[in-house]
């Protein structure tokens, strides 16, 4: 990737010295030079097309990297088309550089699915929270007459407040605008190209756009929210994935893993698996699958193990939990003016502590000299 720490791409984005996750179609952090807003620089890189006509010999062969115009207007058409909505993460600016297509989208404070995947898969109802979001945000694409295309694990962010984010969308028109410019209408160059941009995840491959490319649609997008859930729920995807060629057997052959290690969404990971796009729920039919699941959760649903293993961000200093000891109960008394005025009847009957000696002093004095005067007059 041709951009490092310091540079500048696009005359904008200054790409700082903190890569970002690896994974597919990801990039650089970058800071905009006009907003200050920090952003994450997606790539998709060009290939490079021998051109023997440049160097007038046909005995050495010149090169160019592929003409980005068609791949920047197909991703420009569908950000224009997509509205703002608060699950779906945004997309800024794409432009193309140096045979790069950079692509700039939100980088909010949150971890990717990936970082807390790798501690085991998530409980189902904490899974249930982040698809009800990612089903919300694919809802929105598709009101728009748009198919997401890129649904996958390194596409999704969970945010400080244990909000989903879904993003990808940009990158994922990019990489299938490229994949048509390579494949020029063959079906079978087109899946070689798009295989070498994608790699062999399922959520990539659902049946019916292995034999057409034309077949991308919302069924499309949830095939690859079964293949998400199925993942996130178990640790595996549900095919085989060795491969693209294993992956397109397995596909096609409809073997899959068992999903009864999906629990209470197994019957809605089952129906979006569902070989025939028609029998497959609408990103509106699984969030309302969604929302009735998780009314009739066991409370609480979220369950609570050590901080560093929630699925959510903890503030850095969390408050501290002090022991409780008995609760004092507040009697009924006088009222205030009352009270004030005992208190003063009180300190006015009371005697200064040092008089107490004094007097027990001179009532022994006493006694003795009275004692003695009688003595004299009883003698005399």
């Amino acid at each position: 990737m041709r951009a490092g720490p310091g540079q500048t791409v696009a005359g904008r984005y200054q790409v700082t010295d903190r890569p970002a996750a690896p994974g597919p179609g990801l990039g650089r952090i970058a800071v905009d030079g006009r907003t200050g807003v920090r952003v994450l620089l997606e790539a998709v890189e060009l290939p490079e097309l021998l051109v023997p006509e440049l160097t007038g010999s046909t005995e050495f062969e010149g090169s160019r990297w592929l003409d980005p115009e068609s791949v920047l207007a197909e991703v420009a058409s569908l950000l224009a088309a997509v509205p703002e909505h608060p699950r779906l993460r945004q997309s800024f600016d794409v432009t193309a550089e140096d045979g790069v297509v950079w692509l700039a989208v939100e980088e909010p404070a949150a971890t990717g699915l990936p970082e807390l995947l790798a501690a085991g898969p998530l409980p189902p109802y904490r899974v249930a929270e982040v698809a009800a979001d990612l089903v919300a945000a694919l809802a929105a694409v598709h009101r728009a007459g748009q198919v997401h295309g890129n649904v996958a694990a390194e596409h999704v962010l969970v945010c400080e407040d244990g909000a989903a984010l879904l993003g990808g969308l940009a990158v994922g028109a990019a990489q299938e605008a490229l994949a048509r410019e390579l494949g020029g209408g063959d079906p079978r160059r087109w899946g070689q190209a798009r295989a070498g941009l994608v790699g062999s995840r399922a959520e990539h491959w659902p049946p019916e756009l292995l034999t057409d490319l034309a077949a991308a649609s919302p069924a499309t997008d949830s095939w690859a929210l079964g293949v998400l859930l199925h993942r996130v729920l178990t640790g595996r995807g549900p095919f085989d994935e060795q491969s693209p060629t294993a992956l397109f057997a397995a596909v096609r052959a409809g073997r899959r893993a068992d999903s009864a290690e999906c629990g209470p969404l197994r019957p809605l990971v089952d129906r979006l698996l569902a070989v025939d796009p028609a029998e497959r729920p609408s990103a509106a039919g699984a969030r309302e699958w969604l929302a009735e699941l998780l009314a009739d959760a066991p409370e609480p649903y979220r369950a609570a193990p050590p901080a560093e293993a929630l699925p959510v961000l903890r503030p850095r200093r969390l408050p501290v939990r002090r022991a409780r000891g008995p609760v004092a109960v507040r009697r009924p008394g006088p009222a205030p003016e009352v009270a004030e005025h005992a208190r003063h009847a009180r300190g006015a009957g009371r005697r200064p502590s040092w008089l107490l000696p004094v007097l027990l002093v001179g009532g022994v004095v006493g006694a003795m000299v009275l004692a003695l005067v009688a003595v004299v007059q009883f003698s005399g």
